[in-house]
């Protein structure tokens, strides 16, 4: 849970800036006037520009995390005349000046000579985002290693053509997460960007195993010798890294699948179907040292690698139709947490600012902002403050944007 107390009082805003405190939007009003600053000399004096001030880089802040609310396919529906428009923030700055920012807008305006990574515009920002989920929050026990639902707005989904799809599903990087399958609340972000020139590239380690082990150890190096245990699904499950894992403290439990996992020292006789039919719940189980195969079977063959827990200790699965179907513990327990990150994605994934911009780094940018005001909203309902005040998702939002704006009005229109 949270590990500081948060006063009755304290706002949407209060909980951002757990993670998004205001030397680290003083520094975007630094790096962006400066980024203007040598813009203009390159290319020519811009007349309309004004350098902009920590109060407008709120402003700015607020009316883009305005469209993971209204959903609006672009952030300058605001100021229009049509469906998407919103009258009541659109006073608080003209649009033309909101497009400069947009413009020049940067958190590091200038690349330094020992910089090699390509996410060097945006990595300070995710260092400090991540001291900001560490100081903040201690995990439970149980964790998920996955990938979050980043997916578009479902309505534009529905609307658009096949074509524009195809084009904005090309997205140059993957986002991976380690999360607190208790509460969803999101531990630590990996971002890797799919044209790395190096060894490490995703596209030198396109569907090879090696990507998803590199993946799983950069999101758990933090987590050696906490006695953590780590949920995985197939891409990541390999009996080389849970035996790594094992070494540091670090107990997993993984689904497996003979096309998708790296399947190198596992029995074959266990990876292939037996036979003779069997029924409902039956399963197999085969053991090296601490380490437990289980081939589990229910209207289909399920395997299971698991560390964590021991493959005698019984669990149950209850289905609507079927009833309680009996397996081994470590299956109950990766069903349970599994189905509550589905949860978490289907709660929170809809909350993601809708600005899709061009620039890798931005796209990155967007998505480490939204995931920061999920994660404020998790310690926010685990607060007093959220008996006093019980505002949903959507409120919190339009209360947070409110007050990133400088309304004196900041009571929820939802």
């Amino acid at each position: 849970g949270p590990t500081r107390k948060m006063p009755l009082t304290a706002s949407a805003m209060d909980f951002f800036q757990l993670f998004v405190p205001d030397n680290v939007l003083k520094n975007m009003v630094v790096q962006t006037n400066m980024y203007a600053k040598k813009y203009q000399e390159r290319f020519g004096s811009d007349e309309a520009w004004i350098d902009v001030t920590l109060s407008e880089m709120k402003a700015f802040l607020g009316y883009m995390i305005s469209t993971s609310i209204h959903h609006c396919e672009s952030v300058l529906s605001i100021w229009s005349s049509g469906f998407y428009s919103n009258k009541s923030i659109a006073l608080i700055m003209t649009q033309s000046r909101f497009e400069k920012i947009l413009k020049y807008f940067h958190i590091v305006a200038f690349r330094s000579s020992q910089t090699t990574h390509g996410l060097y515009k945006i990595q300070p920002f995710l260092d400090s985002l991540q001291n900001g989920f560490d100081s903040a929050f201690r995990p439970s026990q149980a964790q998920v290693l996955h990938e979050p639902l980043i997916d578009e707005d479902p309505v534009f989904i529905a609307t658009c053509t096949e074509r524009e799809l195809r084009k904005r599903k090309k997205r140059k990087f993957s986002l991976w997460v380690r999360q607190c399958s208790s509460t969803g609340f999101i531990c630590q972000i990996y971002v890797h960007l799919k044209e790395g020139s190096g060894a490490d590239g995703l596209d030198a380690l396109k569907n090879k195993p090696q990507l998803h082990s590199m993946v799983a150890k950069s999101l758990c190096q933090n987590a050696s010798g906490k006695n953590y245990i780590i949920f995985t699904g197939p891409s990541i499950t390999s009996l080389n890294l849970f035996e790594e894992f094992e070494k540091q403290g670090i107990y997993c439990c993984g689904l497996l699948s003979t096309r998708k996992s790296d399947c190198t020292g596992l029995p074959p006789s266990m990876l292939n179907n037996p036979e003779t039919p069997q029924s409902r719940g039956q399963y197999r189980i085969r053991m090296k040292g601490n380490m437990s195969l289980i081939c589990w079977y229910n209207k289909g063959h399920f395997r299971f690698l698991t560390n964590a827990y021991s493959p005698v200790q019984q669990g149950v699965i209850i289905k609507r139709k079927s009833g309680e179907i009996p397996c081994p513990l470590a299956v109950e327990a990766f069903a349970a947490h599994l189905s509550y990150i589905c949860k978490y994605d289907d709660k929170y994934s809809k909350y993601f600012i809708s600005h899709k911009p061009n620039k890798t780094w931005q796209q990155v940018f967007w998505f480490a902002i939204s995931i920061a005001i999920n994660n404020a909203y998790i310690l926010y309902k685990m607060s007093e403050a959220y008996h006093v005040t019980r505002y949903s998702r959507a409120q919190f939002g339009e209360r947070l944007i409110r007050e990133l704006l400088g309304l004196e009005d900041t009571s929820p229109s939802h």
